[in-house]
């Protein structure tokens, strides 16, 4: 009999001894146990969720001040004081400038001097109609002479209106000597200092500008796929399409603002409309010019699975998720996205609602492993347990 060769009874026996041991230690309650289930990544998950959903499109605009003016001075002179600090704030009716105004007193009082001569002249010719009205009723005079008197009496009159209207133009002269702020808001600083001559009107230097700064506008244009989606269903419903509005730096769309206006037609060469949506409450560091991040949401709300939009992976030109199924294992989902709705991003196809979307760990568990899956707030409420409270 050859020693080296083993019955074929002896190997079964031995690999049933084998057997019984592996089960033995990998029984409940076993050091093997507790390592077999400890080698059991543990994963956060949260799950998607339905609800109801509008689309919305990302532009970037400009801000734009409501009203801008740009002051001029209405009569030509000295400019003898300034009464404002670069960048004050001012409420309507505040004088900003002032012209020297002595030419403009001079031709008050002399259209007062003009006032007061043809005054006299007016009265006397009042009396010497009444007292031609009376003799022309004793037949005293000639008709031809009272005729005289009464057109004298009408001259005296019509020049009376002249010189209380040259007056009141002297007086209102005078007045624009002081250029008082047209609107309330912020002025930037005073271009022309005290001591140059100002000309007047239209053509003349602006002294400074005003720009409102209560409130904003937030100007984009629209093209025509987006204003058909968003704001054509908006507008036949009744409604206007949701607006927020972000600076260049902020992350989010923290300002709401209301859809005012919408152009009258389309630019066929750029194929966009523009839009301008008001912002009631601004930040104090918002400034016309400065660049606007724009959310317009609106169209026709629908039902749509959400997700966290941190927990979608890119493989190349695909995005994924991993789920933990119902067997607990580890699965990669290719999906379709929607657009994003604040943190949550909407995914058109690839998952149910209800899917346990792995938020937390991922690294931890390849596709097909098996994991232990906890809710990603029940998490944190545990570690907030062990630290009591703290973060």
């Amino acid at each position: 009999m050859n020693p080296l060769k083993t019955h074929p009874l002896a190997i079964v026996a031995a690999t049933v001894a084998v057997i019984g041991a592996g089960s033995v230690l990998l029984q409940p309650g076993t050091q093997a146990h507790a390592e077999a289930a400890a080698s059991v990544p543990t994963v956060k998950v949260t799950t998607a969720v339905s609800r109801s959903v509008s689309d919305s499109q990302e532009y970037t605009g400009r801000f734009e001040a409501v009203d801008v003016v740009d002051v001029r001075p209405r009569v030509a002179g000295t400019l003898l004081t300034v009464h404002f600090e670069d960048g004050q704030h001012v409420r309507q009716g505040d004088v900003l400038f002032t012209i020297d105004p002595a030419p403009f007193e001079t031709q008050v009082r002399q259209a007062q001097a003009d006032l007061a001569g043809i005054e006299e002249r007016q009265r006397l010719a009042d009396l010497e109609h009444a007292r031609g009205r009376r003799l022309m009723e004793s037949n005293a005079i000639a008709r031809r002479e009272f005729d005289a008197l009464d057109n004298a009496a009408r001259q005296a009159a019509a020049a009376l209106k002249g010189a209380k209207a040259a007056l009141a133009r002297a007086q209102l002269q005078l007045g624009y000597t002081q250029v008082r702020a047209p609107i309330s808001g912020r002025l930037s600083r005073a271009e022309i200092t005290v001591g140059n001559v100002v000309g007047a009107g239209s053509e003349a230097a602006p002294l400074t500008r005003i720009v409102s700064d209560g409130k904003l506008y937030a100007s984009f244009n629209v093209d025509e796929q987006s204003y058909l989606r968003l704001i054509g269903p908006s507008l036949r419903a009744g409604a206007r399409p949701v607006v927020m509005v972000g600076l260049a730096n902020d992350s989010s769309y923290p300002y709401p603002a209301v859809l005012e206006t919408l152009d009258n037609q389309m630019d066929t060469r750029s194929g966009t409309v523009r839009v301008r949506a008001r912002i009631e409450n601004v930040s104090p560091e918002m400034l016309p010019g400065l660049q606007a991040r724009i959310r317009l949401q609106g169209g026709v709300s629908y039902n749509a699975v959400m997700v966290d939009d941190a927990v979608i992976g890119t493989d190349q030109d695909r995005k994924y998720v991993l789920v933990v199924n119902a067997q607990n294992k580890v699965e990669r989902q290719l999906v379709e996205l929607g657009p994003l709705q604040g943190q949550q991003r909407v995914v058109r196809s690839g998952i149910a609602p209800g899917a346990r979307v792995i938020m937390d760990g991922a690294f931890k568990a390849s596709p097909g492993a098996t994991v232990t899956a906890v809710a990603a707030d029940v998490a944190k409420d545990a570690a907030s347990r062990v630290t009591g409270g703290r973060t």
